[in-house]
């Protein structure tokens, strides 16, 4: 499974080469970030009860949404013990994979990185999971924050901030929990700690492993948060260590999708990886109308 750090890298130590590699990930996080199911289309995240949970732009729904696209009535969400069904509405027309649907599940959540699908129009639409919760997540090809979207910015390449990191294991590997931008925590498995220099003085960030991927995620905050940088921190993936080391790469630091839209479920950074220093390589804070 890819990530974000999985883009073209330089093939020697040429400034230019690695000035280009920076950029073509840049512009592979545009993409992803604007792709028909990126994270700009999404427009709504609806929690789901037991039993019946009937879905539509009506405000008679137990589960309402204010968007052009949807149906007043597009169909019932049907939560019980063995799992969700999702039955359309007579005169809708609902697919999966590409076939049109009337009953469909149980349906996969997000949990294993390969829900199930739902589509209608230029909507689609899949059950998420947190902390014990099951939600819809909906998106719009055609929503507003990407038809508007208004490009990122980021400070300007500094190879300077493509840093050696020293990996101390976990072991064994420790689960911790990170608490998301809803205030309900999650528990997650972290493999150790990066230990990095700037400046001559040592920092240290908490890595987590995400499932599915291999890299190691890394939530973090600096002293530019708020002002130069999104408030609530930023992210970067980094390689596996290979004897030990691995590097940190604060010039792919990116946004969290809440900084773009009020529907995401981030995870917000450990306490212990509060910076106390300015990271001024990276993303910046994203002047649209995002979060």
């Amino acid at each position: 499974m890819r990530s974000m750090n999985d883009f073209p890298t330089a093939k020697n130590g040429n400034p230019m080469d690695y000035q280009q590699e920076v950029e073509a990930w840049r512009n592979q996080r545009l993409a992803k970030l604007l792709a028909e199911d990126g994270w700009a289309t999404l427009v709504g995240l609806l929690w789901l009860q037991p039993g019946e949970n009937s879905f539509g732009r009506a405000a008679s729904n137990t589960i309402s949404l204010e968007c052009p696209a949807l149906p007043p009535a597009l169909g019932v969400f049907r939560v019980q013990e063995a799992g969700v069904w999702f039955t359309a509405a007579a005169g809708t027309e609902v697919t999966h994979a590409g076939r049109r649907v009337t009953v469909i599940g149980p349906m996969a959540s997000d949990t294993n990185g390969s829900p199930t699908v739902l589509r209608t129009g230029t909507l689609s639409f899949y059950l998420l999971e947190r902390g014990g919760r099951l939600a819809i997540r909906v998106k719009d090809s055609a929503a507003e924050a990407r038809v508007r979207f208004q490009g990122l910015r980021y400070f300007p390449i500094n190879e300077q901030w493509r840093l050696p990191a020293r990996f101390e294991p976990y072991v064994p590997v420790q689960t911790v929990s990170i608490l998301n931008v809803l205030g309900m925590e999650e528990a997650v498995h972290s493999p150790g700690v990066l230990v990095f220099q700037v400046g001559g003085r040592e920092h240290r960030l908490e890595t987590v492993l995400e499932s599915g991927m291999q890299d190691y995620f890394v939530m973090f905050t600096d002293l530019t948060n708020g002002q130069q940088t999104y408030a609530a921190g930023r992210c970067l993936y980094v390689s596996p260590p290979s004897a030990g080391t691995t590097v940190l790469d604060f010039n792919k630091a990116y946004n969290p999708p809440c900084c773009f839209t009020a529907f995401a479920t981030c995870g917000l950074p450990q306490p212990q990886n509060r910076l106390a220093l300015a990271v001024t390589a990276g993303e910046l804070k994203y002047q649209g109308s995002g979060h």
